[in-house]
């Protein structure tokens, strides 16, 4: 099991909620292409798969939808790159959503939010894509990557 994230002494002093009050990240503050856009944005969150060895009995549940076993963890962080929320021992079949919606210690404050990828539910407190929409298509045609 993944639990050194989740355990001491990585969480307690890694790991920091921002609470209503934090600042707004220099990197979103400075740059006219983020701020005023993202100024109440708290940083990301996303589910990782991390390979994982459990027991015979468990495997199943434990395998997801790329084939191998897994533990899926929801891990936040903020526009630094610092740990700022880890969620861990999830079987590798359970989906993004489903471990926000089970994530009872992660406190959004109001009108705050987190970038999510289109695996969360819309609610908010997570800013997530428009199903269908294929964004930054502009820039991937410019450096070759399309």
């Amino acid at each position: 099991m993944v639990g050194i994230f989740s355990a001491a002494p990585f969480y307690t002093q890694c790991i920091r909620l921002p609470g209503a009050n934090s600042p707004i990240p220099p990197k979103i503050r400075r740059n006219p292409r983020f701020f005023p856009y993202f100024r109440d944005a708290l940083g990301a969150l996303d589910g990782s798969h991390i390979h994982s060895a459990p027991p015979a009995s468990e495997r199943a549940s434990c395998r997801n939808r790329k084939g191998f076993v897994s533990q899926n963890c929801l891990f936040g962080s903020d526009f630094d790159l610092r740990f700022i929320y880890a969620l861990t021992g999830w079987e590798g079949s359970v989906s993004d959503a489903r471990m926000y919606e089970n994530a009872d210690d992660l406190h959004i404050p109001a009108g705050k939010y987190y970038l999510a990828d289109a695996g969360f539910p819309h609610s908010n407190h997570l800013l997530v894509p428009y199903r269908g929409v294929r964004y930054h298509l502009a820039e991937w045609d410019h450096a070759s990557l399309r």
